[in-house]
């Protein structure tokens, strides 16, 4: 709940992601004795197929739903009316309850995403009628500008209305749940995914996981293992260690908060001092 990992898996390369979320939640729920677990995955993790089997474990999830390939969603879910909640916790987000033959969704709006989304989408336009002046041909292969495209004779313009039709998509989502858990929380539960995003990219970049330029599964194994070790330290410890500059006067301190858990062994572990609790710049 407060965003630290407790255990990588490693997959061969050529899984997909939806194959890998039901043994995953299996072997957690084995590993460490856990009674009830809801799960919250994007909908890059979920496919038919896993709801189904989802459902017939009664396992609570709330799951990111595909708004514009999925028929229910796009044609039944987004059409209808009802007055949105404001979530305090996080202002402008708004939530409403959707309910299709049993099925409950969720559909999220958030004021200031939608401007960024009508900017985002009218700098694409822009984008693209210049580039329709010089020849279209090359457009096509361009994923951002092919969806506004629509054929022309022999060329290729503008379409309006998918434009248009893509607006009605501007700052929402919607979420799948078979949780009783109020509206609100249930979209306060799926924007925690933002701290699972930030783990992989710490990991990822800051402590260099990648590339990876072994031969055998297990010294990739213990590459990873490492990177994760350290993701584990510096979300659980590491991280409150911070230092605050202070001026009093006509000098300037920077005062070093106190160390705690592991924090103090990995700084001796790694043969490095923690500086002085104050000190002057």
């Amino acid at each position: 709940g407060e965003g630290r990992p407790i255990c990588c898996e490693l997959w061969p390369g050529n899984t997909a992601d939806v194959k890998s979320l039901i043994p995953v939640v299996d072997r957690l729920r084995s590993r460490f004795s856990i009674g009830t677990v809801c799960m919250v995955a994007d909908r890059g993790m979920i496919s038919q197929d896993t709801i189904v089997e989802l459902d017939s474990r009664c396992w609570p999830y709330i799951l990111g739903a595909r708004m514009r390939n999925q028929k229910e969603v796009r044609d039944e879910v987004l059409s209808r009316g009802g007055r949105y909640q404001v979530v305090p916790a996080a202002s402008p987000l708004k939530v409403k309850e959707v309910r299709v033959e049993g099925r409950r969704y969720i559909v999220c709006s958030n004021e200031n995403q939608a401007k960024k989304d009508a900017t985002d989408r009218e700098a694409i336009i822009a984008g693209l009628e210049k580039k329709l002046k010089q020849g279209a041909k090359s457009l096509v292969g361009n994923k951002g500008y092919r969806k506004y495209l629509a054929p022309n004779g022999s060329s290729f313009a503008i379409d309006k209305e998918k434009i248009k039709s893509e607006s009605r998509y501007d700052r929402k989502w919607v979420l799948l749940t078979n949780t009783t858990l109020p509206a609100a929380e249930v979209a306060l539960k799926y924007k925690q995914l933002w701290m699972v995003e930030q783990l992989f990219r710490s990991a990822k970049s800051l402590l260099g996981t990648r590339p990876i330029f072994h031969k055998y599964d297990r010294t990739i194994r213990g590459h990873v293992f490492c990177s994760f070790l350290a993701l584990v330290l510096r979300r659980a410890d590491l991280d409150n260690l911070t230092e605050v500059e202070l001026d009093h006067g006509r000098k300037r301190f920077v005062l070093r908060s106190q160390p705690r858990g592991t924090c103090s062994s990995v700084f001796r572990a790694v043969g490095v001092s923690l500086p002085p609790t104050v000190r002057t710049m």
